[in-house]
């Protein structure tokens, strides 16, 4: 009688011990959330890099942080060196950012971002960058970098003209 009461009590909660062994394997919620903070963490680091790249004048680095387009290392670097804007320094380089991760390998980056050129002081500009993920790093495509640094090639061509009077 007893082995049948230990047999009848293990067919019961077999089904119990099953499930929790499964839910063991998949991952809780505070684990997704961690993993998409370490996740959104990291591509923001990246974009930072590529923007502190660029304001160094690292292009051959820079270059490896890009991804598609048709321009060479070299023509990518005169284009971002001879480009109307770069970004500023510090603080004023990225605020108010926000990331939104299109999956493993692709995420989007809205920022508040500051840049110096020929006008004197930082210019802000809001703006969505697309970022991809190539091996173990962020990559950045060559048209919104080139987008960024307001390079395009027609250039904007100003002429003085006199005041009239009357």
């Amino acid at each position: 009688m007893r082995v049948f009461a230990l047999l009848f009590l293990l067919l019961l909660l077999f089904p119990l011990f099953s499930l929790a062994a499964r839910e063991r394997g998949k991952p809780t919620a505070a684990g997704a959330a961690q993993s998409s903070a370490a996740s959104t963490r990291e591509v923001l680091g990246d974009f930072e890099k590529i923007l502190d790249l660029w304001r160094d004048g690292s292009y051959e680095e820079l270059y490896r942080r890009t991804s598609g387009g048709k321009e060479s290392e070299e023509t990518l670097a005169r284009k971002l060196s001879d480009a109307p804007r770069r970004p500023a320094c510090c603080w004023e380089k990225m605020q108010e950012a926000e990331v939104s991760l299109k999956g493993e390998r692709k995420a989007v980056v809205r920022a508040r971002l500051g840049f110096e050129g020929s006008i004197p002081g930082t210019q802000f500009l809001t703006k969505s960058i697309k970022l991809q993920k190539e091996g173990d790093i962020w990559t950045i495509s060559q048209s919104d970098l080139l987008s960024l640094a307001d390079y395009s090639k027609k250039r904007r061509m100003y002429r003085y003209v006199p005041a009239q009077q009357k």
